[in-house]
């Protein structure tokens, strides 16, 4: 059970769920939430925390895990039904394998999967999977142990890949490895990560750069399009066949080699946004409801559950957040807007 345990049941918990749903301003349902519980990660990597970036926050400033509980009831009366547990990096919290059990028991809840950079992995898998999660995203920009302490300055390359091979024989599924892109960096390994999904049943997702909290010169420095990173890997392995896409999908395109175990998934949030189908809210560490992933808009929903509102005044601000999504992000490959954002967007 976790530090911060549930104490007791939000009236929304008493409720049927699933009696209303979340619709914006365009017509877009919004089903999926990516909750953080923390800002703070163990790695460092340079595309993600700049120099600059901004101190982690305080103990106070973020959500306990009974506050992050009743949101998500909160959220699952109103419909979304899929939950992605993100940071920072989530497991250097304490006590998060036990808040994702207590997510998964949520009524109404059909999906709550995990985003982790696979350093501390290991240890909670066990736990993890008896709580009845099997989907994990972990973050893996390359398979060059040299090169993966340049981009995180740490030596747990080893670490990561371990726990994702433990991952596979513990018949966890999908397991996500998620690859930034970065050009002059690490975009001649994309053919390689690539042959992880032909042998292996990963589901390896490559991702384009985005320059957040960076200057926006980097977008055209270190932004490899996904047409280019698709065209890499059909050159230098095979055709790629396209994977229909299932109910509870993210943003990526998804392909397969034929006969291969895994999948192959793009996700190109700078030259092909897909922002028509995005069915996404973030809820941030400290207590903020984000329309949209890559836009500072948010509206603060801890200061008011803190001062004692109540569960149908939270739904209010939902449904206020949800009405603020716009019907695009700014980002794209020769835009001169700049965003800043503290925490990384790429989790899932």
């Amino acid at each position: 059970m976790t530090s911060d345990r549930v104490i007791q049941q939000s009236d929304t918990a008493k409720r049927a769920p699933g009696q209303k749903k979340l619709m914006d301003s365009f017509g877009r349902t919004i089903s999926y939430l990516r909750l953080s519980i923390t800002d703070r990660c163990n790695l460092r990597c340079w595309y993600c925390k700049p120099e600059g970036s901004p101190a982690s926050l305080a103990h106070a400033d973020i959500l306990t895990y009974e506050e992050l509980h009743r949101l998500t009831r909160i959220a699952v009366n109103l419909g979304i039904r899929k939950v992605r547990v993100t940071g920072g990096e989530p497991l250097v919290r304490r006590g998060a394998a036990a808040f994702l059990s207590e997510l998964a028991q949520i009524q109404g809840l059909e999906d709550v999967s995990l985003t982790t950079n696979g350093v501390l992995l290991k240890q909670h898998l066990e736990q993890i999977q008896e709580s009845g999660i099997h989907r994990i995203n972990i973050s893996l920009d390359t398979l060059k142990q040299e090169k993966y302490h340049r981009i995180t300055g740490t030596d747990a390359f080893n670490d990561v890949r371990e726990a994702i091979e433990l991952a596979r024989r513990m018949r966890f599924h999908p397991i996500k490895i998620n690859m930034v892109v970065i050009k002059g960096f690490n975009d001649d390994e994309v053919a390689d990560m690539a042959l992880l999904a032909r042998s292996y049943p990963y589901y390896v997702r490559f991702i384009e750069y985005m320059p957040v909290g960076r200057n926006q010169a980097d977008t055209i420095i270190y932004t490899v399009p996904i047409s280019t990173i698709r065209n890499r890997i059909e050159a230098g392995i095979g055709k790629l066949m396209p994977v229909p896409r299932g109910i509870n999908d993210g943003p990526a395109e998804r392909y397969r080699f034929e006969g291969g175990a895994g999948e192959i998934g793009f996700i190109g949030s700078m030259s092909n946004h897909f922002c028509d189908s995005c069915n996404r809210l973030r809820l941030t560490a400290n207590g903020y409801l984000r329309p949209c992933l890559l836009s500072n808009t948010q509206q603060d929903i801890k200061g008011p559950m803190r001062d004692g509102a109540t569960d149908a005044e939270l739904e209010g601000i939902f449904l206020k957040t949800v009405h603020q999504k716009p019907s695009q992000h700014v980002f794209s490959l020769g835009t001169e807007a700049v965003i800043w954002d503290q925490m990384s967007a790429i989790g899932g």
